[in-house]
């Protein structure tokens, strides 16, 4: 479709119609308007973690109770959840085979700084499905990745990390770097990082293989940790050919391949790199593993490992934690794996995310929108530009927080909830053809307003 054959959108209309969902959104919560006013009073912000005071009404709806691929508000209001906890709901809400061994596991101890029996499960069944050979564990995907980039350095004896323009990676101070004109500065909000950024990491923009070979050249990488496609600036896949030359490149400079496959697990039960063949030294993982109960992990190859066990690493406190590894997440990391983000789940998962992104792309065609969709297993994601961009720079340049804030109101109003940072919509395994196309007709109805 020609840039001509769009339609344009009507601005004004857009803010009218921004205001009047505000309005309706605010009437129809108004106790979940008086739980946040309250919370104010000895929250900072008025939420537990600020995070979760990113949605677009004006305060948060707060959560009463959530089961399979429904939340339900403390206002009564039951919505079809495809934001799933950004992820850390993947496997749906209170999957019961992981409820079942919360309550068994909690009844039995949670913490010992000992391991159990089940983080032997856990680990083998990382290694089937990723093909990484040995595993340790963390509590976030963030500590997992914060403690690989420390091996890889200590075992390089490198001091700098390579990351991707707009990454994301959680809170790792490294990681908040950005592109800009070619220079490289803090990425905006960057909360009081320890160093400018400049100093520890090197940017290059995704898929530009030209940039990765000349940033690895320098010869002081560490390890390139990448997610093997940028998803938290819109989804924004690997070219052709590109993975291979990351491989590739990597290897000859002597930097270590770090994937992280915390967003990207929703491209199959071993993630991207098992769906893809991929074949880094380390692998990062976290959210969905044990069914919301925090987890993350990192693995790595033989040789990696035997890298890192004859520095003979006495560490004081850069890598672990008192309750990593604990008994209740290796329980609930079990269950959720051998019983809840199946094969067979998968199965299912994989082409609701087809129908969503279907349904999506029925209703920009249709409506002869410059949007476009783009899907990574059972994650699928919406942006308003007519093609998909190549890298993060460009996707960050197109990002409309006003028809962000429009399309985010629209459905939560209609009982849809998305992700609130962007248009993302997660499949779980409990999530069903009827919840899909209920999100394609709000979405419909909504893009019609518009125009």
């Amino acid at each position: 479709m020609s840039a001509a054959a769009h339609v344009e959108i009507d601005r004004r209309r857009l803010r009218s119609l921004i205001d009047e969902e505000k309005s309706r959104f605010v009437a129809s919560h108004p106790r979940s308007r008086v739980a946040f006013e309250r919370s104010r009073e000895s929250m900072v912000g008025g939420v537990p973690m600020n995070w979760m005071d990113r949605w677009v009404g004006g305060f948060p709806v707060v959560l009463d109770h959530a089961e399979g691929a429904r939340l339900t508000d403390i206002d009564g209001h039951t919505y079809v959840d495809l934001c799933l906890g950004d992820t850390g709901a993947m496997a749906g809400h209170a999957p019961a085979a992981t409820v079942r061994a919360i309550e068994a596991r909690i009844r039995r101890g949670v913490t010992a700084m000992l391991p159990s029996e089940d983080s032997v499960w856990v680990a083998e069944e990382l290694c089937r499905r990723f093909g990484l050979a040995r595993w340790q564990f963390t509590l976030s995907a963030t500590d997992a990745n914060r403690f690989a980039i420390r091996l890889a350095r200590e075992i390089t004896n490198r001091p700098r990390i390579l990351v991707f323009n707009y990454c994301y990676h959680g809170s790792v101070d490294e990681t908040f770097v950005v592109l800009d004109g070619g220079r490289l500065r803090p990425r905006d909000h960057n909360v009081g990082p320890p160093v400018d950024p400049a100093m520890t990491t090197r940017v290059v923009e995704w898929n530009d293989v030209e940039g990765l070979e000349r940033e690895l050249a320098a010869g002081d990488v560490a390890c390139v940790l990448a997610e093997p496609a940028l998803t938290n600036i819109g989804i924004v896949l690997p070219e052709p050919g590109y993975h291979e030359a990351l491989r590739k490149l990597t290897r000859s400079a002597g930097s270590l391949l770090i994937i992280d496959e915390t967003h990207t697990m929703s491209a199959g039960p071993g993630g991207f790199t098992s769906a893809h063949g991929l074949d880094p030294d380390m692998l990062t993982v976290g959210k969905a593993l044990a069914g919301g109960i925090p987890i993350g992990a990192f693995g790595m190859t033989p040789a990696v490992a035997e890298r890192v066990e004859k520095a003979a690493i006495d560490d004081t406190g850069g890598i672990g934690g008192t309750l990593a590894g604990n008994a209740l997440s290796m329980a609930a990391a079990r269950a959720t794996l051998e019983h809840v983000l199946t094969d067979d789940a998968y199965g299912r998962m994989l082409p609701l995310a087809e129908r969503f992104a279907g349904g999506v792309q029925s209703v920009i065609s249709e409506l002869r929108l410059p949007w476009h969709v783009v899907r990574l297993g059972a994650r699928a994601e919406y942006a308003f530009s007519p093609q998909p961009p190549r890298n993060g720079g460009a996707a960050h340049a197109v990002i409309d927080h006003e028809l962000d804030s429009y399309t985010h109101l629209n459905a939560l109003n209609r009982g849809v909830l998305l992700t609130p940072f962007h248009n993302m919509a997660l499949m779980s395994p409990a999530t069903t053809p009827a919840d899909v196309d209920l999100h394609t007709a709000v979405f419909r109805k909504g893009a019609q307003r518009l125009i």
